[in-house]
């Protein structure tokens, strides 16, 4: 069986878990904590990171820290995780979803100005695959209109729009370092703060509202309860398991390219064929091999490939189901303009295995059997 996915695992995670359990503190912010904000920080420019317990809670952090209120519009793709819907409406934000481009499967930059009104605070871009968004359109929207914006980089982690790291274009960039990510803690995140003034403010929230940080680091004498805030600290533990495959990020980040790069030739000739549709990065685009997709011609015939391919003992699977169309979407949220590619693109979209030790005969492997089922 070549599984869908394998959590990335370099060797010295065990040793990094051991020596934290050696220094005698495994709660938040010990030393490894520490090693992996200020990699994140020094690799993508941006002006502090804070790891958190996932990207779910970074995305809360920043709905808090952009003064996200009840009434307050938020502007995002229906094509999303429900964390980044999730994180507004615990504020009491309703969510205003617009349509995807069907290239990138990232919001239509294009549709977001329409989607504005008086309540509209925060535009919430998607980076899917880590494929960046039209960042430059966004950002001059933002500004032109005096919004927020809070960039979903779950998937983004070494990824770039234009030379520039994704999540450092808005006011906050958040990371996933779920098992299913690049690079993993089991559960994580990180939250990229890319304004100096909101940094103390962040790890007041962080930290239970309290001002503990500045106490660590001997810039008080005791620490208060000061302001809003949740407990948003990851374990050392978790801390030491990422930390050992930050130190290897070039090197998983190159196999992970190299199986993305023989995917694509390898099924060239389908999609030259028309029978089926790959991955779009644009030239500006630097990807960080997230995952590889393709796109069967409808939901029927995807669900009979994903049938096919477990047979083969490939595991493989569908993404998201737009947001717009579930309970909860339909409860805290609107779709603006027309549904034309969302629901459709969604539905023909299928991933293929893709982790770190995957074999370039492994992918040979999983396409040929999508070939064979073309035939």
């Amino acid at each position: 069986m070549i599984p869908f996915n394998v959590p990335p695992y370099i060797g010295k995670e065990t040793e990094y878990i051991s020596e934290a359990i050696n220094n005698r503190k495994i709660c938040g912010d010990g030393e490894f904590t520490k090693k992996c904000n200020k990699w994140i920080t020094e690799k993508t420019g941006t002006k502090a990171t804070l790891l958190t317990t996932s990207c779910t809670h970074a995305l809360e952090m920043a709905a808090i820290l952009a003064d996200i209120q009840p009434g307050d519009e938020v502007i995002m793709p229906s094509y999303t995780f429900v964390s980044t819907a999730d994180a507004f409406v615990l504020r009491g934000a309703k969510i205003v979803f617009v349509d995807i481009r069907p290239d990138t499967m990232n919001i239509d930059e294009k549709l977001i100005e329409a989607a504005i009104t008086p309540k509209t605070k925060a535009i919430a871009p998607v980076h899917y695959a880590g494929v960046g968004c039209e960042m430059d359109t966004i950002m001059d929207i933002a500004q032109r209109y005096g919004l927020k914006v809070i960039e979903d980089t779950a998937q983004g982690i070494m990824s770039e729009y234009k030379g520039q790291a994704l999540g450092t274009f808005g006011d906050y960039g958040c990371l996933s370092f779920h098992e299913t990510k690049n690079y993993s803690m089991g559960e994580g995140g990180a939250l990229l703060i890319n304004s100096s003034e909101m940094i103390e403010k962040a790890e007041i929230v962080r930290e239970k509202g309290t001002d503990r940080s500045k106490f660590y680091r001997g810039q008080i004498d005791k620490y208060t309860w000061v302001d809003y805030g949740s407990s948003y600290l990851p374990s050392e533990l978790n801390a030491a398991y990422l930390y050992a495959q930050l130190e290897n990020a070039d090197m998983i980040n190159d196999s992970r390219l190299s199986c993305w790069n023989r995917y694509y030739e390898n099924l060239s000739e389908l999609k030259d064929a028309g029978k089926i549709d790959l991955p779009f990065v644009p030239a500006y685009c630097k990807h960080n091999a997230h995952m590889f997709y393709i796109k069967a011609k409808d939901i029927e015939e995807r669900s009979r490939l994903i049938s096919f391919l477990k047979e083969k003992g490939v595991g493989s699977v569908f993404h998201y189901i737009p947001l717009h169309s579930s309970p909860a979407g339909m409860k805290f949220g609107r779709f603006n303009g027309e549904d034309i590619y969302t629901t459709k693109e969604s539905e023909r979209l299928l991933r293929l295995p893709m982790w770190y030790g995957l074999t370039l005969e492994n992918v040979d492997y999983v396409c040929e059997c999508i070939k064979e089922f073309y035939k």
